[in-house]
């Protein structure tokens, strides 16, 4: 993976900001370095196909898991962010052309993993009129063709500046799983993600619904960056009142000294306790766990959110 430990060669626009301290990580959130056989593999498939993965870019702590298990999260259109978010380790400044060969290499990929589910993500690409929308609708065409049982689960940019059919683009593509996330509660975000809005990315995601109710929708925050509970109960309702399925939570993790600090260390019981909440909201899956991110488990979880709704339409 990428040495993340020089901000300055991957984030020469957070050079600028003072450094803040990066406190130590308890036990419960520690991880082991990858060594596994499956995880070689995972990564020279990814090598082979010119492939970008979120895994590397944002450095995730559970990519040692994950890969060593075969599962990578595709990372599209690039890997230069056209956002600067105060959490984010993706690189930002200007990125290069879309790369049309890419939905082809992103599919071949996921057949020689054998996925029975797939995760795509971006980066942000304000500088294309549609935000990568087509290029998201191709990709999820070509892994269909190639791969017809795998599931497909996509996480998007905001589509912010685009016109509202870069939304219809992406859902038309039939995925299966639909996920934006907030990122963090509204009170956060001149701090933590500027370049976004709160309630677009709510209505987002509720348009999302409407345009094709059987689509499942999902969205995730980090927890630890300064927020409280009752902002994280909020932001629940929030997204219940947009129809939202599947609700992630995980701890922030501070990549280098230039990045947003970590406010502080939620605790496995309070993460229980988010969760316990958030099923009483009536969201159909839930993860809340310090190691939580949106591509975790997501297959499992996938396989588990399909049953919820299917135990909900039997109820009713």
């Amino acid at each position: 993976m990428r040495d993340l430990k020089i901000p300055d060669q991957r984030h020469p626009e957070k050079a600028h900001r003072p450094d803040n301290a990066q406190p130590r990580k308890p036990d419960w959130i520690r991880v082991k370095a990858p060594t596994s056989k499956g995880y070689r593999e995972t990564h020279r498939i990814m090598r082979e196909h010119n492939l970008v993965t979120v895994c590397e870019e944002a450095g995730c702590p559970n990519a040692g898991e994950c890969w060593s298990a075969g599962h990578a999260t595709m990372m599209i259109m690039g890997e230069i962010c056209t956002r600067g978010c105060t959490f984010c380790n993706v690189a930002t400044g200007k990125p290069q052309a879309l790369d049309v060969f890419e939905p082809g290499r992103v599919a071949d990929a996921v057949q020689k993993l054998g996925l029975n589910h797939v995760v795509i993500t971006s980066v942000d690409r304000d500088d294309i009129a549609d935000g990568g929308a087509e290029h998201f609708a191709q990709t999820i065409r070509a892994v269909r063709h190639r791969s017809p049982g795998t599931t497909i689960e996509i996480l998007t940019p905001d589509f912010l500046h685009c016109d509202p059919a870069a939304l219809e683009t992406v859902v038309a593509a039939r995925p299966d799983v639909f996920n934006h996330n907030l990122e963090t509660v509204p009170a956060l975000y001149p701090s933590v993600r500027p370049g976004a809005r709160y309630f677009h990315s709510l209505r987002l995601l509720q348009r999302v619904k409407e345009l094709d109710p059987s689509m499942f929708t999902k969205s995730g925050i980090m927890v630890g960056l300064g927020e409280d509970r009752a902002q994280v109960h909020q932001v629940m309702d929030d997204m219940r009142s947009a129809d939202i399925d599947f609700l992630t939570i995980g701890q922030y993790l501070q990549p280098t000294p230039k990045h947003h600090a970590v406010d502080r260390f939620v605790t496995p019981d309070e993460f229980a306790a988010y969760e316990k909440a958030a099923y009483g909201k009536g969201f159909l899956m839930v993860s809340a766990t310090p190691l939580t991110r949106s591509s975790y488990h997501a297959g499992e979880d996938f396989a588990r959110l399909r049953a919820a709704r299917e135990r909900a339409l039997d109820a009713s």
